[in-house]
């Protein structure tokens, strides 16, 4: 897949936000109106998260459990806060290959598995104007 055809057909899928208390976070974002959240947690990513449906895509809260873990040391670093954009996109193989030939700096230059059994892939924040971006491709049933 070129860019051109990632970026007429790309959409998006989530936002992810960095919390101290899921929990809480969670109440707060319930008391708005966004309905009860499906909280799952991912050991292997050190972090609980609640996920929201909005519309056609959704939000995510992370809550770190592991100091060391990506999360945790975002948290320690920036704090509570926005943490990524997410895209979902048909080929994430393919379009991992063209957007580094295209000079993108990627932090995963292969496919990992995410929430919900989705494949995930993240772009560096350099290439994106200091926001992480993460490529989602669902799997295949």
């Amino acid at each position: 897949m070129s860019l051109d055809a990632f970026l007429q057909h790309a959409k998006l899928h989530h936002i992810g936000a960095v919390v101290a208390d899921l929990d809480a976070a969670s109440a707060t974002y319930v008391n708005l109106g966004f309905g009860q959240p499906e909280m799952i947690e991912i050991p292997e990513q050190g972090i609980r998260a609640a996920f929201f449906s909005l519309g056609r895509g959704s939000i995510e809260l992370l809550q770190p459990v592991d100091p060391d873990g990506a999360i945790g040391k975002f948290m320690a670093k920036r704090g509570e806060g926005f943490h990524h954009v997410a895209y979902q996109v048909d080929d994430l193989v393919a379009t991992l290959a063209e957007l580094e030939s295209r000079g993108i700096e990627l932090i995963d230059h292969t496919p990992r598995r995410g929430a919900h059994g989705l494949h995930i892939a993240f772009l560096h924040p350099r290439s994106a104007n200091g926001v992480l971006v993460e490529l989602v491709q669902e799997p295949e049933h």
